[in-house]
């Protein structure tokens, strides 16, 4: 599924709170001091669902110039702008300002709102419609839909939630290849929980357990757990708005502009090159040494403009720059920034960043421009993007990169770093590598595969691990196959239960007389135990008209994990095989070995069930037989 945030923009008091209850219902204005002012203060989350099952996380934010930096904290993660200008109003400050921001922090497409058209007649909807359209001239809004609506009324909002279900559908899908983070808006505690953070994911997908970097102080602490629109999930992903309750913090060791980042994935520093543009719309100069406030995510630091290459930047126009920072800050080559006038406040510029950690340079050395117009076309590290291709799915490191190269293996770890960054490349190893491209090869190749195993086998919970490996990468060792299909995992392409396979989006459809036969199956073997009926005793209890249904729904209970087939004519419920599970666990902890007869008195079980067990241990590998004996020769955690 796409994961889209719609953000508004426009002046205060244009409507844009009461336009959001009108899609959907939900009341964005949570603090008090915003319901008394009758203005929105904080950032406000809504989300957006459609009957064909699209839906989009919508961002409400302030519009009042006091409070432009919340604004700038929650327009980073955009990816489609709904621009609020009211009917009896017009264009305002605040709207050109949120215009401007817009284009800065990189948003392409979205659509102009007329709000409280009930308050005007169709001639003076006419002449805004007309206003706006010369106001959004050369912008990324330009010839993007403008539509009249009224929260009060209704008049427009079914067909302004249309026009938002196309444009999340045309919607570029964000890439899951790149390490996660989570830029922090908002900080709080909940009691039985600890802390919470909550901000948009603009990177990555987050895995309830993985461990996590809070940026730019590098305290390390581990995911708890995730919430999506107030639902629990263990899984999230780019484009969604996200709760995170974080392990072993407090709240006061988190701070709004902090980011929750993979570890190892961001770094931190004090100067950034970047590519600085003064905006048309500014009334300033930027001179060498202007002190400036530097938005990014939903940081503020104050920062010196360092322009290399001139003296000062003209509005309109563009160059090379190096800010230097306040405090450290953690970015990435290829964010975007605003940057504001120190005083008075008012948006003056902004652009991308180049380098996350260079270092300090002279403003007039012809070297490092050049070096900076590389790094902006990306130039090296397409040469290591070219290689890394052609290993294919070998996974190379840095250093295979670097002799292919003939480069140093410092500047081949460097380029797969952006790389990374950048989502062109993924990490399935501990520094090994692979091209995206590659990956799109795979995941293509994995899709056909099990969508025609979905197809033959509609009541199979997927394919068998080893058979998919075997399939996609033939003699390539499980280490590192295990290691791309769990990078597709992570991307929320392919699903795993239990030892088996799915498309993300697969789902078994059970008839009704199916549905009865699965519970009838389950309550029999959770009631049986160890002492389980044989498999053909079980079927024999199915009517005639049954039988064959009975057997389809027994082996998907057994493909979904459900069920542990130990042999055809015996299985256990899941529950009891993981208790055996366990206490064959315990007695490795404690001995080197195992013999039938041991694990007989510790189950107090026949020989039949127990010799079925162990057998079933041998063929999957988890023990290793010798004789008489039997020896653990790969974990239990590992199935």
């Amino acid at each position: 599924m796409k994961h889209v945030i719609i953000g508004t923009a426009g002046h205060v008091d244009h409507g844009k709170t009461a336009l959001i209850k009108a899609l959907t219902g939900i009341e964005t204005d949570r603090l008090a001091e915003e319901k008394k002012r009758g203005i929105t203060i904080e950032l406000g989350f809504a989300h957006l669902d459609w009957p064909d099952g699209t839906q989009a996380g919508i961002v409400d934010v302030p519009g009042h110039e006091k409070f432009i930096k919340n604004m700038l904290a929650g327009a980073g993660g955009i990816d489609l702008a709904m621009l609020v200008v009211a009917a009896d109003d017009g264009f305002m400050p605040q709207t050109i300002e949120h215009l401007d921001i817009l284009t800065l922090l990189g948003v392409k497409d979205g659509l102009l709102v007329i709000t409280k058209a009930d308050t005007v007649d169709p001639e003076w909807l006419e002449m805004m419609d007309e206003e706006i359209h010369q106001r959004v001239e050369g912008t990324f809004l330009e010839g993007k839909p403008i539509m009249a609506v009224s929260a009060h009324t209704g008049q427009g909002i079914p067909e302004l939630k249309e026009a938002l279900r196309q444009l999340v559908h045309k919607a570029s899908e964000k890439s899951m290849r790149v390490p996660f983070r989570l830029p922090v808006d908002r900080v709080f505690s909940v009691d039985g929980f600890g802390t919470v953070v909550t901000g948009t994911l603009i990177e990555g997908s987050m895995h309830e357990g993985d461990p996590a970097e809070l940026v730019p102080s590098g305290v390390q602490t581990r995911i708890r757990n995730l919430q999506v629109h107030g639902k629990d999930v263990t899984t999230a992903y780019a484009g969604q708005r996200v709760a995170v309750n974080l392990a072993g913090l407090k709240k006061t060791d988190i701070q709004r502009g902090d980011s929750v980042a993979k570890p190892d994935s961001i770094r931190t520093s004090r100067m950034l090159d970047v590519r600085l543009q003064n905006l048309r719309t500014s009334r300033r100069i930027i001179h060498n040494d202007t002190q400036v406030h530097l938005y990014h995510g939903a940081s503020v630091l104050l920062a010196k403009v360092v322009l290399l290459g001139q003296d000062q930047l003209q509005p309109g126009e563009s160059c090379y720059a190096q800010l230097r920072l306040s405090e450290p800050i953690a970015t990435k080559k290829g964010d975007r920034f605003v940057i504001r006038f120190f005083s008075p406040l008012e948006t003056i510029g902004g652009g991308v960043i180049l380098d996350d950690s260079p270092q300090r340079h002279k403003r007039t050395d012809t070297g490092v421009l050049e070096a900076l117009k590389i790094r902006e076309s990306g130039s090296g590290s397409d040469q290591v993007l070219q290689v890394l291709s052609e290993f294919a799915a070998q996974l190379p490191t840095a250093a295979q990169l670097a002799a292919k190269l003939r480069c140093d293996e410092s500047e081949a770890a460097e380029s797969i770093r952006d790389l990374v960054s950048q989502g062109r490349a993924v990490e399935p190893l501990p520094g090994k590598f692979a091209a995206s491209s590659v990956m799109d090869r795979i995941w293509n190749e994995c899709k056909d595969i099990l969508g025609q195993y979905h197809k033959v086998n509609p009541l199979h919970a997927g394919m068998k691990a080893a058979e998919l490996r075997q399939k996609l990468f033939k003699n390539m060792d499980q280490t590192s196959a295990d290691a791309l299909l769990g990078a597709l995992r992570s991307e929320g392409k392919i699903s795993r239960v239990s030892d088996r396979y799915a498309l993300s989006d697969f789902v078994i459809t059970l008839t009704k007389r199916q549905r009865n036969i699965r519970e009838k199956l389950i309550q029999t073997y959770r009631k049986a135990g160890l002492e389980s009926p044989a498999t053909d005793d079980v079927m024999a209890g199915f009517p005639q008209n049954e039988k064959t249904d009975a057997k389809q729904v027994l082996e998907s209970i057994v493909t979904s994990g459900e069920l542990v087939m130990l042999n055809p004519q015996i299985c256990w419920y899941k529950d009891v095989y993981a208790d055996v599970c366990q206490v064959v666990q315990k007695h490795f902890d404690e001995n080197e070995t195992l013999t039938l007869g041991q694990l007989r008195d510790l189950l107090n079980s026949s020989r039949k069930y127990t010799l079925a067990v162990l057998e079933y241990y041998d063929k999957n590998r988890i023990t290793k037989k010798d004789g008489d004996l039997r020896r653990l020769n790969q974990p239990f955690d590992r199935f």
